[in-house]
């Protein structure tokens, strides 16, 4: 007769019994194969089909036998992520918008089962990218200030020994990289500008920066505002100081030019923070006589007086396509280069429409 006390004993047992990738195949409805795709990150499945095979292993208690899999794949299960600070600067200093996408690197790559090894990198001798050599990771994302050429130059070259490397803001062009579709936002922008009826529309760019995406959104900007039969005017910001007082002094400079000019793009956030800093020391409102708009989305956008109207990167699909494109670099299957989709925040410093 079956009693408690051998239910007791039975418990144990059943307790013991070991899921499998197959009952989480099983449980997800996909093949066991998909499984294993999906809990290494394969950037060949579909991101519903990874969310459905997590929800089944984590419904199921299914754990992944970390060791064996290294052993058998020979990977890590870690993906190295560089931040380049500017010469000079200080880790607080950085650009925040490299903070958002970190940020969005890292979760990207934990939603594909994948762990992150972060550093901050500045002078020659805090400059590292070794992790595949060593075994500490599988690839590498590399984000960060494109006028760090010491730094750019170094990742250029292990790059070029079969380091397997992803860029966000490299100067260099033969690197794989992600990028805004910085040409579709400047647009964006000056469209905006002019629909709030502004007329002689000031850029603060260079196209002679080591960052790419400057030139491109002057390259917008200009084709926009032409297309509409009005003039491009160039500000260059000047090299050597933060962005924020390379906008101050551009905004400074074109008052002192005294050229009539009723709006600003700038073409990244913090030069427009110190653009509306240098109207404001001249005593020019902010947008009734001058309107103003940055790029890149960073949160003082939202917290300056008055708040910056602004052109934003998605930061998740940054995070996702930079992981994915590492993945698929590290799998044999890379996917193209990709530009992050763009979209206008408008807010208090540009005129309602």
């Amino acid at each position: 007769m079956w009693d408690e006390r051998q239910n007791l004993k039975a418990a144990p047992a059943l307790r013991r019994t070991r899921v499998t990738s197959f009952d989480v195949a099983a449980e997800a409805g996909v093949s066991q194969s998909t499984v294993s795709r999906a809990l290494a990150g394969d950037p060949v499945v579909s991101e519903a089909t990874r969310s459905r095979v997590f929800a089944a292993a984590q419904k199921l208690d299914y754990h992944v036998d970390e060791n064996a899999a290294r052993l058998r794949t020979g990977r890590t299960g870690t993906l190295a992520v560089a931040v380049i600070v500017r010469p000079g600067d200080q880790i607080k200093d950085l650009n925040p918008f490299y903070y958002a996408l970190l940020g969005s690197t890292c979760a990207a790559a934990s939603r594909r089962g994948y762990e992150t090894l972060v550093s901050f990198q500045d002078g020659a001798e805090r400059l590292f990218g070794r992790y595949q050599e060593q075994r500490k990771a599988d690839g590498m994302i590399v984000i960060g200030a494109s006028d760090n050429t010491r730094a750019w130059d170094y990742f250029r070259e292990i790059a070029g020994a079969g380091a397997t490397i992803v860029c966000w803001g490299s100067p260099c062009e033969e690197l794989e990289w992600i990028r805004s579709d910085n040409i579709a936002g400047a647009r964006l922008a000056a469209r905006h500008l002019i629909e709030c009826g502004y007329r002689r529309i000031a850029c603060i760019s260079s196209l002679a920066s080591p960052q790419p995406q400057f030139a491109e959104r002057y390259r917008g900007y200009a084709g926009t505002v032409t297309e509409a039969g009005l003039e491009p005017w160039l500000v260059e910001f000047e090299e050597g100081y933060t962005r924020e007082e390379q906008g101050r002094r551009a905004a400074a400079a074109l008052v002192a030019s005294g050229k009539p000019f009723d709006a600003i793009f700038a073409v990244c956030d913090e030069m427009a923070l110190g653009a509306l800093k240098g109207l404001s020391e001249h005593g020019i409102a902010v947008p009734e006589q001058a309107g103003l708009i940055g790029f890149d989305g960073i949160r003082a956008g939202t917290q300056s007086n008055p708040p910056l109207s602004t052109v934003e990167a998605d930061f998740e699909a940054a995070g996702d396509m930079l992981v994915d494109r590492l993945l698929g670099l590290v799998t044999g299957r890379p996917a193209p280069r990709q530009r992050v989709p763009v979209s206008l925040r408008q807010r208090a410093s540009t005129r309602a429409i």
